[in-house]
């Protein structure tokens, strides 16, 4: 069977999903926070939010489609998850809720404390050190001078988020913009650059995630096998030349009827992989309709290892989004108006989120590596 991917055709799809082993961790890693080994309710709860948070990416990317049709859609929901999950641990009635139904959870089936714990667990299991595989995720809360914020809500972000927080004069536009920007092409080792270029002088508050990974093929590709020229299909009507890697390798892919499309998988070396998954000709849209968890797991059960003739091209892939506007589409739209509750964080009145920005950078494929930022 060959392979090409992205497939020859005039729209193609890719899909990238991290899917990280929990560790048993040893005493005082994570900062003390597990000692063990996971318990099985927190293996569930573990498994619960993959399944949920699975299903929030695929809505959000349904969103981006809708904003930004005719685009390449490159982004990271659990950054994304994760940081509004922080922020609801200050919201309260229905701006909290609103948060968290936006992200898929049921407050009757999941508590607020088993959120937040299972947050927990998955941002410690991200950053646990593992070799061969470099992943860090953090968040960064920047705080005005002038706001007081309760002490539970910096216990709690510092404690189940490892969240950084700095004081920061914010009517100082420009040295408080430098200061967020540095702090974020500091932690993503210099890729994201420039993420903040509007600060407005009244703000009070931003909070800001971000995530790298770089890891190795697990099959690695032989650079001597990489064709330098080959022609790739951009979108209907643009061909550029790029290098196309080239291997005969065994590969679990399968090929599914019902959606019309083919996937496979591709490992790195430790406790990541990645899933393609190319649409056949005319189904892009039925397959990003159908994307879900429960089509996650459908084709879990049904990868098969076989040999793949496999060409790559290599390229690189960058993006910035407004999410402001998507999370008030959907249903996110409290916290941005002005009856916004955030009790749980300050007892100034007034404060409500201004905006939302998603940036993500990713060089040439072939050093899979990539950082994302948002704020």
């Amino acid at each position: 069977m060959c392979y090409y991917l992205p497939s020859e055709m005039p729209l193609f799809f890719y899909l990238v999903l991290l899917v990280l082993g929990l560790h048993c961790a040893p005493p005082n890693s994570c900062e003390d926070k597990i000692t063990s080994c996971l318990s099985p309710q927190q293996n569930a709860t573990l498994y619960k939010m993959s399944s949920i948070n699975a299903d929030f990416a695929f809505n959000l990317y349904r969103r981006f489609t809708v904003e930004t049709p005719n685009q390449n859609i490159f982004f990271s929901p659990v950054s994304i998850s994760a940081a509004l999950a922080m922020l609801s641990l200050g919201a309260c009635s229905s701006t909290q809720t609103q948060i968290l139904e936006s992200l898929g959870f049921n407050l009757t089936d999941t508590p607020m404390a088993e959120i937040q714990q299972g947050f927990q667990h998955l941002i410690c299991s991200l950053n646990f050190p593992k070799k061969e595989l470099e992943l860090q995720m953090g968040n960064a809360l920047f705080i005005g001078k002038q706001l007081k914020p309760l002490p539970k809500f910096l216990d709690d972000v510092k404690n189940l988020y490892e969240t950084e927080v700095f004081s920061t004069d914010f009517p100082n536009v420009s040295a408080a913009q430098q200061e967020i920007n540095n702090h974020v092409e500091r932690k993503t080792k210099g890729k994201i650059v420039g993420l903040i270029q509007d600060l407005k002088p009244n703000t009070i508050m931003v909070l800001v995630n971000y995530i790298c990974f770089k890891a190795q093929w697990a099959n690695p590709f032989d650079p001597s096998k990489t064709e330098q020229s080959s022609s790739f299909l951009v979108d209907k009507t643009t061909t550029v030349q790029v290098p196309m890697m080239h291997q005969m390798e065994q590969y679990y892919h399968l090929v599914d009827t019902e959606l019309n499309c083919t996937v496979l998988q591709m490992d790195y070396s430790k406790n990541a992989l990645a899933l393609f998954v190319l649409p056949q000709k005319g189904q892009m849209e039925w397959v990003e309709g159908a994307m879900s968890s429960k089509t996650l797991k459908k084709w879990n059960r049904l990868l098969r290892k076989g040999w793949i003739d496999l060409f790559v091209p290599k390229f690189s892939i960058s993006a910035t989004y407004d999410l402001g506007a998507i999370l008030l589409k959907m249903g996110i739209q409290d916290a941005f108006a002005d009856n916004a509750d955030f009790s749980g964080l300050t007892k100034d009145n007034g404060l409500k989120l201004s905006n939302g920005i998603s940036s993500v950078y990713s060089p040439p494929i072939g050093c899979p590596q990539g950082c994302a930022a948002h704020w």
